[in-house]
């Protein structure tokens, strides 16, 4: 009997998934251990306007189909009234069928209560009224909308010279229940292609971290000194975003010079840049080691390789690609140099190449060291990739070369509010998986014992591997 688009058991195959999915993750609260939400919007409880506020501003997924349907930039980051940008929208969904975004979309309407009704032209003006007199009720305010998901832990991504100011006002707050927690993200340390803009940063730097820099030494203090600072604020985790990891070998004497000449806002050449990026990464590992935070390395993508719409629009804005740059070899490098010296992190490495998945699941293998269960962690599908085909590559290759079992899960990345129900997308693919396995009789028919390795996944390793 053909199965109705979306309906309770979407994506569940048979009775095993159907009850793994809703008796053991259906019921879990989210660990959102990566995203790009405002602290400024949780602190001060943003209030959308309407739906296209909340909802296509910002999501670069969706300006992506909409310049590939021929739509006009005016109704995607232009001034087009936010009206005509969201049925602009309803135009295009039926044309992304296929498309992750189509499972998305009806996702995501459902939090407004939108159910049975696909989005299109002839549904548009409806669903605009409705979800817009939901957003003016308290809960589906920013704050609103983490309640009304089971948000139980939220970690945002945050410059080391950020203050911090609105996750103290968080947790200063006794009627606000919810973690919300900072993430070391120094990728502007790093950034010395253009020496002006990366001696500007490291004085906004030095003002955060209340020291005069003016050598190399300085410049790790500070960084030490913010470091501790997001620390205190309950910051455990650490993240880059890197085309590939940099572990050359180098000498400190050589980062000094360079350090100095980036500092005088001159160029390095590209050894010297490679040099300092290898030896800043490997400062930064440390100090994560030092704290026991978790340190996260988003590799492989091919960031603004349209320049013209770059300079129109600015960085982030869906123009980014999957890059083919070596990852395996750099990246051993850099972790055998942090073993060596017994100062190895917990670690979680994301690729965003699937020709890698193999290569860095086994990889990470070779540094489980038995100290912490799952210490080296595979990545959640990431970016183009978490989508159905994706997230099933991921859960077949990392059970195949690891242990699915100590999985931390999924997170949303994203910097929509909106963007909870992908939590739901991967638990109900997980159950929909081994729902299968147990049906084919590749799994035991023990609901419990399944069952648990779906908590697990879903919500209990993530609270157990953080330690938040």
């Amino acid at each position: 009997m053909p199965s109705p688009f979306m309906d309770a058991n979407f994506l569940l195959r048979n009775r095993f998934a159907e009850e793994l999915y809703h008796r053991f993750a259906e019921p879990l609260p989210i660990i959102d251990y990566h995203g790009h939400l405002s602290p400024r919007d949780i602190a001060e409880d943003r209030r959308f306007e309407n739906l296209t506020r909340i909802w296509l501003a910002g999501d670069h997924y969706k300006w992506r189909a909409l310049r590939a349907a021929g739509v006009d930039e005016r109704f995607i980051t232009g001034d087009a009234p936010d009206r005509e940008k969201f049925m602009k929208w309803a135009e295009i969904v039926p044309l992304t069928l296929r498309n992750p975004l189509y499972h998305w979309t009806h996702l995501e309407l459902r939090l407004f209560g939108i159910t049975g009704r696909l989005l299109d032209p002839s549904t548009a003006p409806a669903i605009w009224e409705e979800c817009n007199a939901r957003l003016g009720e308290r809960e589906f305010s920013a704050r609103g909308i983490l309640r009304r998901m089971n948000v139980q832990v939220l970690c945002t991504t945050d410059d080391p010279a950020d203050t911090l100011e609105f996750h103290a006002a968080m947790a200063a707050d006794p009627d606000w229940g919810i973690k919300v927690l900072p993430t070391f993200r120094p990728d502007r340390a790093l950034a010395v292609e253009d020496p002006v803009a990366f001696a500007a940063y490291v004085r906004r730097l030095g003002q955060a971290a209340n020291i005069d820099i003016l050598d190399w030494r300085a410049f790790l203090e500070a960084l030490r000194s913010r470091h501790d600072h997001f620390h205190r604020q309950g910051c455990r985790l650490s993240d880059h975003g890197l085309e590939t990891l940099f572990a050359e070998d180098y000498k400190e004497a050589d980062i000094s010079r360079a350090f100095a000449a980036l500092l005088a806002g001159k160029p390095i050449d590209p050894t010297s840049t490679i040099q300092f990026k290898s030896a800043l990464l490997h400062e930064f590992a440390v100090m994560d080691w030092e704290r026991g935070w978790v340190q996260q390395f988003h590799l492989g993508a091919l960031r603004n390789v349209n320049s013209r719409m770059e300079q129109a629009l600015g960085p982030d804005t869906g123009y980014d690609a999957i890059g083919d740059f070596e990852q395996v070899r750099p990246l051993a490098h850099f972790l055998d140099r942090l073993d060596v010296e017994n100062k190895l992190a917990k670690t979680i490495v994301y690729n965003l190449n699937p020709r890698d998945n193999e290569a860095i699941a086994a990889l990470l293998g070779a540094f489980q060291d038995g100290a912490v269960p799952g210490k080296m962690q595979w990545g959640a599908a990431w970016w183009f990739l978490d989508q159905k085909d994706g997230l099933t590559r991921h859960i077949e290759t990392l059970s195949s070369l690891g242990l699915l079992s100590f999985f931390v899960g999924m997170l949303t990345d994203s910097r929509s509010f909106l963007s909870f129900p992908r939590h739901e997308y991967f638990r109900r693919m997980l159950c929909a998986i081994l729902g299968e396995d147990m049906d084919k009789g590749l799994l035991p028919q023990d609901m419990d014992l399944i069952g648990g390795m779906v908590r697990d996944i879903g919500y209990f390793n993530a609270k157990r591997y953080f330690g938040f």
